[in-house]
């Protein structure tokens, strides 16, 4: 009995600790407004995306050996960073080509650091759907999803421990309620993961369009994808980026709703821009 009342006892402590760490870890998004739960600073999330950037490269063999598509890719994103409110931000952008001709994605790391594969790439022809690429990444760094995410996953792993500990004396049913209640808790940010990508979705469409980019870039984005998911063979970017369903149709709402009067002819495709520099590979 004693020996069940201090495994409890261990147990709730290590639930409370991660709840408590959870809880007040608190900070006002200055650019979205929203309240959020995170783990690091704005500072550590720059310092772990430069410390990561060059790993998550390595796994898709490493940067795109072509310095004009580099620099290309450098300014599209940093027109959408520029000129749009992510300029608010204290974090150094960096925009990376990455040389997988296979996979199919984008991706954001904490602090800045955006990377898109050769092989979504290469499904492109248009600036403006560039340009929808790095405003949604764009939009996860400025949201902070990682930082969340990572709260999550702390806290998530708080309540593994407390479980594990206070459910038996038997190491391999403690370890099967520990399996249990992670699965759990993957469950949960898969659902958080589904709301990021809408408000994603929300952001990089405000920062492309304050770029001088059309919104239908994004649309078509997401046209682009969908038909590699119905060839057999999903793209990478939905499993990395949980789809929330009715993607396009959602991003034609806000289109609509932004632009009753339709949109606006200055707002830039920049098809033949794209022709130009990416055509003669």
């Amino acid at each position: 009995m004693q020996r069940l009342l201090l495994r409890l006892f261990i147990g709730i402590l290590f639930a409370l600790f991660g709840l408590v760490s959870y809880c007040t870890n608190v900070e006002k998004n200055p650019i979205t407004g929203e309240v959020q739960r995170v783990s690091l600073s704005p500072r550590q999330e720059v310092v772990l995306g430069l410390k990561s950037r060059g790993q998550l490269a390595q796994q898709y063999g490493g940067l795109y050996p072509d310095p004009r598509l580099q620099n290309y890719v450098d300014e599209v994103g940093l027109r959408v960073v520029k000129q749009s409110a992510a300029s608010q931000a204290s974090y150094p952008f960096d925009f990376h080509l990455l040389r997988d001709p296979k996979t199919i994605n984008a991706f954001a790391l904490p602090g800045g650091q955006i990377f898109i594969t050769l092989a979504l790439f290469n499904r492109l022809n248009s600036e403006a759907q560039l340009a929808g690429v790095f405003g949604h990444e764009v939009g996860h760094v400025i949201a902070r999803h990682g930082s969340e995410h990572l709260a999550r996953q702390q806290l998530g792993v708080a309540l593994v421990n407390a479980v594990g500990i206070t459910a038996s004396d038997n190491p391999q049913d403690a370890q099967q309620a520990a399996i249990l209640a992670q699965a759990v808790n993957q469950l949960v940010n898969l659902r958080y993961g589904r709301e990021d990508e809408l408000e994603s979705d929300r952001l990089g469409f405000q920062f492309m369009t304050q770029a001088g980019y059309n919104p239908k870039g994004l649309v078509e984005l997401m046209q682009i994808l969908a038909s590699a998911r119905s060839g057999g063979n999903p793209p990478e970017f939905l499993s990395t980026h949980p789809n929330p369903g009715n993607r396009v149709e959602r991003l034609q709402a806000i289109i609509a709703e932004t632009y009753p009067n339709g949109i606006p002819a200055n707002l830039d495709e920049g098809q033949e821009r794209f022709a130009q520099i990416v055509g003669s590979r």
